[in-house]
């Protein structure tokens, strides 16, 4: 299997949002378009407006004429055009994914780049749970020592405060002068 373009160029901001389109998503998981849009619409409930939305007419125009699908940047369309016949075009516009989408379309097929996907997922979150526990014992054991700390520095300041008058230089005891004092 020959690799595929970047993940990062294939990602588009639609809608204020990173997203992938449907065919570059299928092409990442190693399945057809027609499989993964069949898939989103069994499992519906999986994939809420944040995780997918379907791009309007005027949304995949823009794109078509941007180049973006057809010529060089994503290769989403093209493997659903080489199906078509000549003269037939597109009949809907396809999905978007956002990130949540992607990693849920891993969940819902079977292709061994989608399980993988799933497992990678799966351990990132179990190495994330991880360092939040640490973290947390790393946090509760700072605390410790900053209330030990705050301890020390009020018992220096009392040692301190003690210690001032005996390092001063001890008063000059009186003398009596010599010589004529006058009383004026």
């Amino acid at each position: 299997m020959k690799p595929g373009p970047s993940i990062e160029r294939l990602i588009l901001t639609i809608r204020g949002q990173r997203v992938i389109l449907a065919g570059d998503l299928a092409m990442v998981y190693g399945v057809e378009t027609r499989r993964l849009n069949e898939q989103v619409r069994r499992n519906s409930a999986r994939f809420p407006g944040d995780f997918v939305f379907q791009l309007t007419r005027g949304e995949f125009d823009a794109l078509k004429s941007q180049n973006v699908i057809l010529a060089g940047g994503s290769a989403s369309l093209r493997s659903q055009n080489a199906t078509l016949k000549r003269g037939q075009h597109i009949k809907y516009p396809p999905y978007a994914f956002t990130e949540h989408g992607a990693i849920m379309a891993a969940t819902v097929l079977n292709s061994p780049q989608a399980v993988a996907m799933s497992v990678y997922v799966v351990r990132a979150f179990v190495s994330m749970r991880e360092q939040l526990a640490a973290n947390s014992a790393i946090l509760k054991r700072l605390a410790e020592i900053d209330k030990t700390l705050l301890e020390h520095d009020s018992a220096l300041r009392d040692v301190y405060r003690k210690l001032l008058p005996l390092l001063q230089p001890p008063p000059q005891p009186s003398r009596r002068r010599i010589g004529f004092i006058s009383e004026d």
